[in-house]
């Protein structure tokens, strides 16, 4: 069998995708992965932000602003005679005084007389707000700048503040009846602006575009950690390290009472199955055993696990493998109801000792595929999926079958799955796209890994449609006739998308 397995043409052999990488925290190729997974995200986040910035740099109204330079010196008579003492104690007084007319200039005694004199329709307050005054450091010089609305206002404000300011240190700042020993000149009046000082369109185009892209990429960080479902199969290796066995489509095609391989055998996910059957043939045979036990299982319910379980009974069998495909979940049977068969008489019946398996076990499509349906529900599920009559059977049909396929319980239903799994490689998890719990995985991981039962791989089911080929439409690969030969060409798919279990 696993001669035959290995000899399929290179068009359905499938290199099985792992994650051998250690955790160590987010690397820049997770990052991307993230974003891309949340690509729509991270891209409305960047428009919202990048609209923001742009509506208010277009809508908001422009500001002129306008500069008057004034200078500062001393004027007492006692530094006319070059005393260099007498400078020196000149230049530190004021350097002291000046760097107080900032604050200064903003205060009512400079600002009153320059609203009076403007006929400016504003209080102190307001106008202080419409000033930016400073002092360079290590000079004279005291820069006054008005931002208003409007260019000329601007200008006569900043003239207007420079000239009071220089007034009021000369004459009202120090005791009455003497000179003012330090005098400001306006060495530089304010023009008239002839282009807005505010809003800066190209400099807030530049952070609305570096904002969007930093705020896009941390709002997927966000959605990635908000996210409780399993998005992509990427999520499963981040959880449990194993291989990517398939990855099944949503396809209403997967909602027939056949199996896909007989009911579309040219169809893509038929090949998707095969391709899950490939890799399933490198799986190690069951020790004292020419045969192979295939344990299928899900995390919880609707994931589609007996959809998988069918389907790759189905391929394994076309391919000339004698298959036997048990139905274990005696807690909610599907699989004869799933394939049209008789389902009343089954594995309860064998191994409560009321039948026995050759009295139960129904041919399906081909001589080499056989079903063992689950029977009635019985009450005592777990007693007798771990009776020594399960193990025989087993140990018989190891000895019948190339392939043993046992669909089990949902793992959060039930541990029947690791039962099994503890007697081949391990189990198949299928996992259906936004059904699988991450929290319900991680649970089953550490029990996986308690119990020393290993995930051989996983199917990714209920997958988003992904192109094939650079127009979308056409997708080129082997298919099977009617009559089993193959024959290749090319097929057009119609891209029917429906949820199946």
């Amino acid at each position: 069998m696993a001669a035959a397995e290995s000899n399929v043409p290179a068009t359905n052999q499938v290199v099985v995708e792992s994650n051998d990488t250690e955790d160590d925290g987010i690397t820049l190729m997770d990052l991307f992965r993230i974003v891309h997974k949340h690509l729509l995200v991270g891209i409305i986040t960047f428009v919202v932000v990048f609209a923001a910035v742009c509506a208010y740099t277009f809508l908001a109204p422009p500001k002129y602003s306008a500069t008057a330079q004034v200078f500062a010196t001393y004027s007492d008579s006692s530094v006319q005679d070059n005393n260099i003492s007498n400078i020196n104690s000149a230049s530190t007084y004021i350097t002291n005084q000046i760097q107080s007319y900032p604050t200064l200039a903003t205060t009512e005694s400079v600002l009153k007389p320059v609203i009076d004199d403007l006929g400016l329709d504003t209080t102190v307050a307001n106008l202080a707000g419409q000033l930016t005054v400073t002092n360079p450091t290590n000079t004279a010089f005291v820069n006054i700048t008005a931002e208003t609305g409007d260019a000329k206002q601007a200008s006569d404000i900043a003239n207007s503040v420079a000239e009071s300011l220089s007034n009021v240190v000369e004459k009202s700042l120090y005791a009455s009846g003497k000179e003012s020993p330090v005098k400001l000149s306006v060495v530089q009046r304010a023009a008239e602006p002839i282009s807005p000082s505010s809003p800066k369109v190209a400099l807030y185009l530049a952070v609305g575009l570096v904002a969007g892209l930093i705020l896009g990429v941390f709002a997927t960080l966000i959605r990635d950690l908000m996210a409780t479902r399993v998005e992509e199969a990427s999520d499963l290796q981040d959880i449990i390290n194993a291989p990517i066995m398939g990855r099944i489509p949503t396809d209403e095609s997967l909602q027939s009472n056949k199996p896909i391989i007989v009911s579309n055998p040219a169809g893509r996910i038929a090949e998707e199955f095969r391709r899950i059957r490939t890799n399933l043939s490198f799986t190690s045979k069951v020790e004292g055993s020419d045969a192979r036990m295939i344990v299928i299982s899900s995390v919880g319910p609707s994931e589609g696990k007996t959809t998988v379980s069918v389907n790759v009974a189905a391929a394994l069998a076309e391919n000339g493998a004698k298959v036997l495909l048990i139905d274990a979940d005696l807690r909610h049977p599907s699989v004869a109801e799933r394939l049209s068969l008789e389902g009343g008489a089954g594995l309860t019946h064998v191994l409560s000792g009321q039948a026995t398996v050759k009295d139960v076990v129904q041919r399906y499509w081909k001589p080499n595929l056989h079903i063992l349906p689950a029977g009635p529900k019985p009450p005592n599920a777990s007693m007798l999926l771990n009776s020594k009559t399960m193990t025989e059977l087993l140990d018989a049909a190891l000895q019948t079958y190339d392939y043993v396929i046992i669909d089990t319980s949902p793992m959060v239903v039930a541990n029947d799955a690791t039962v099994f799994g503890s007697k081949s490689d391990g189990i198949v998890l299928v996992s259906g796209r936004d059904v699988t719990m991450k929290r319900d995985l991680k649970d089953i991981a550490v029990q996986l890994d308690n119990l020393n039962v290993p995930v051989v791989g996983f199917v990714f089911n209920l997958e988003k449609e992904r192109k094939s080929s650079t127009n979308g439409n056409y997708y080129y690969y082997y298919y099977y006739d009617e009559d089993g030969k193959k024959s290749k060409h090319a097929h057009k798919n119609s891209r029917k998308k429906s949820k199946h279990n």
